[in-house]
Parts: structure tokens; C-alpha cells; sequence
């Protein structure tokens, strides 16, 4: 008698999904990651979307749900492609703050372990009024972290599609 139907396994998944994007959301806010902030709120909403079709068995909803989750595998191969460096992408741009910001991943500053260390600007860099952030001690690199991050939503997105639609 414990088995799950579909329908059950496909509103359990929803759910995990829904956390996990929302706690990606909240680091993406915390380091200005507009691009991710963006793509974030899309999934929560088609998740919600999911959620209810599933729920009210609407099939409509559950095809608009299954058409964004390969859009979504395929921003976070992205994702894990622009952080591993693949095919001469570079963490190191502002491709993920839509180019309006110098921030970078709240990850690379407060990472476990991180010992961050935020050094004055000299004289001269006054004008820019920018300081320089030392990072030293990380048990795991940033870039690993947010590999990790949209590593968990592809298999929560792989995982729903083998659990049948109702």
C-alpha cells in the first residue's frame, strides 16, 4: 500500500522542485545574478503552473509544464557550462548580470569555509570607489557550487519525466 501513483510522485517532485528553486533564487538575489534571477522566477511560476494542473488535472497545464522542464534541462546545462568554462565561455564575465554590474556569484565570497577579506582602495581609486575582496580558504570553489546547484535540477527534472504524468 505505499506506493505512489504518478499523479502523487509528479506533486512530491513539484514540491522538491519549488524548494530548490527557491532557495537558487534567494543566493541569485544575493549576488545580483539578473540572468539567473530571470530564469528562476519563469520556473517557479510554470512549477506553480505544474502544481496546479497536476493537482486539478488539467493536461494543458502539464504540457505547458513538460515544454518549460526541457527548457529548463537545458538552461542549467548552460549553466553548468558557463561555470565549468566549456566551449570558451568564462565565469569571469558579466554574462550573468546582463553586463549592468560587476557582481559575481554570492558563492565566491561565502562559500563554506570562504575567509574573505575586503581591502580599502588605494589614493588613486578613489574616483571608481571599488575594493578589492580576497577569497582564501574555500572547501569547495564557487563554480562547483552552482555546477552542483543546476546539477539538482536536472535531476529533478529527469527524474519527473520518468515518473509518468498521472
Amino acid at each position: 500500500m505505499g506506493c505512489c501513483t504518478g499523479r502523487c510522485s509528479l506533486v512530491c517532485l513539484c514540491a522538491l522542485q519549488l524548494l530548490s528553486a527557491l532557495e537558487r533564487q534567494i543566493f541569485d538575489f544575493l549576488g545580483f545574478q539578473w540572468a539567473p534571477i530571470l530564469g528562476n522566477f519563469l520556473h517557479i511560476i510554470v512549477v506553480i503552473l505544474g502544481l496546479f494542473g497536476t493537482i486539478q488535472y488539467r493536461p494543458r497545464y502539464i504540457m505547458v509544464y513538460t515544454v518549460w522542464t526541457a527548457l529548463w534541462v537545458t538552461w542549467n546545462v548552460f549553466i553548468i557550462c558557463f561555470y565549468l568554462e566549456v566551449g570558451g565561455l568564462s565565469k569571469d564575465t558579466d554574462l550573468m548580470t546582463f553586463n549592468i554590474s560587476v557582481h559575481r556569484s554570492w558563492w565566491r565570497e561565502h562559500g563554506p569555509g570562504c575567509v574573505r577579506r575586503v581591502l580599502p582602495p588605494s589614493a588613486h581609486d578613489m574616483m571608481d570607489d571599488y575594493t578589492y575582496v580576497s577569497v582564501t580558504g574555500c572547501v569547495v570553489d564557487f563554480q562547483y557550487l552552482e555546477v552542483i546547484h543546476s546539477a539538482v535540477q536536472i535531476l529533478l527534472s529527469v527524474r519527473r519525466t520518468n515518473t509518468g504524468l498521472l
